[in-house]
């Protein structure tokens, strides 16, 4: 393939990527507006549920092909970029009162994710056992956010919402499905198109991997909090990367299992890279807003800086 092809097909994943956040993130928050179920929880449920496809489809194809190792390594590295990396510039540029009440079950359940994963996974695999306690755990969280839905609702009831006609419906429904699939397409275009043009440029492949390809199926999260920052859509955006990385770890690894039919193997990067980089980038995620009531932008420094002491790392195969 030519070098002006692998450009075009670059740039036209941006513009997918780009336009297509626009799109989700508009419907996302029309939802949001309509149902009058609060945006933090429209994030957590529906939004992360549709930017983590990537991860959920790498992981059971990985699993389904006997890589297992793969799955567990992606589903941790997604979680790890999604806190360091993506609610980092979240909070850095946007630093923002929470609603405790609203949203520390899902803080609360995502350190708790995290933490269980990393003590299943001392003896060096994730039993079945292991993976049907994560599972509960997703179903606990799916079931608090539709009361939380609920209730929010029935707050809610007859104050003044956005039109809700056909066609505005109709509309929306479009924007949300082509923006998943521009996000979706445009991230496997970005990551795949983006590698040949850093292979072009010389760029070694340690780098490679430790950045596009790592970052890649994150790249949905990434764009959807880029997208809520601007349209100054914060609730949306920390929802979407508490909610996703809850799916990570509580649907994506125990769906691999199940398809696997076997305990998942934890690689020695796993046990002593990812996992205690995740765990602790958790907690410096979840307890300031807990205590404090806030994000505080020096708290989103923080994320960024150990998050990059973690790909030092990684790059460096200290644990390989």
């Amino acid at each position: 393939m030519s070098a002006i092809a692998i450009i075009l097909l670059f740039l036209l994943g941006l513009v997918l990527i780009i336009k297509g956040g626009d799109f989700f993130v508009d419907a996302a928050s029309w939802i949001a507006e309509v149902s009058g179920i609060p945006k933090f929880i429209i994030g957590a449920t529906i939004v992360s549920l549709a930017t983590t496809l990537p991860e959920l489809l790498v992981s059971l194809m990985a699993s389904a092909s006997g890589s297992i190792g793969i799955a567990v390594g992606n589903a941790v590295g997604s979680v790890t970029a999604n806190i360091g990396l993506i609610m980092g510039i979240s909070v850095v540029c946007l630093a923002t009162a929470v609603k405790r009440r609203e949203q520390a079950f899902k803080y609360v359940m995502m350190a708790a994710a995290i933490l269980l994963l990393f003590a299943f996974s001392a003896s060096g695999s994730l039993s079945l056992v292991g993976s049907v306690v994560l599972l509960v755990m997703f179903v606990a969280s799916m079931a608090e956010s539709v009361l939380s839905a609920r209730r929010a609702m029935r707050r809610d009831d007859g104050a003044d919402k956005p039109a809700s006609d056909r066609r505005t419906v109709t509309v929306n429904v479009l924007k949300f499905v082509f923006g998943v699939a521009g996000i979706v397409i445009g991230a496997r275009l970005l990551v795949d198109y983006g590698t040949l043009l850093a292979q072009l440029l010389g760029v070694p492949d340690s780098i490679i991997g430790a950045t596009l390809v790592a970052v890649g199926t994150s790249l949905p999260e990434l764009v959807t909090t880029i997208t809520a920052l601007v349209k100054k859509q914060s609730s949306l955006s920390i929802g979407n990367i508490i909610g996703a990385n809850i799916i990570d770890l509580t649907l994506i690894l125990p769906l691999c299992s199940v398809i696997s039919g076997k305990a998942l193997p934890i690689l020695r990067q796993n046990l002593l890279l990812d996992m205690p980089f995740c765990l602790g980038l958790s907690l410096i995620a979840v307890v300031p807003p807990l205590v404090t009531g806030r994000f505080h932008k020096l708290q989103g420094a923080a994320m960024l800086a150990v998050y990059a002491v973690y790909i030092g790392l990684l790059v460096s195969g200290v644990a390989a």
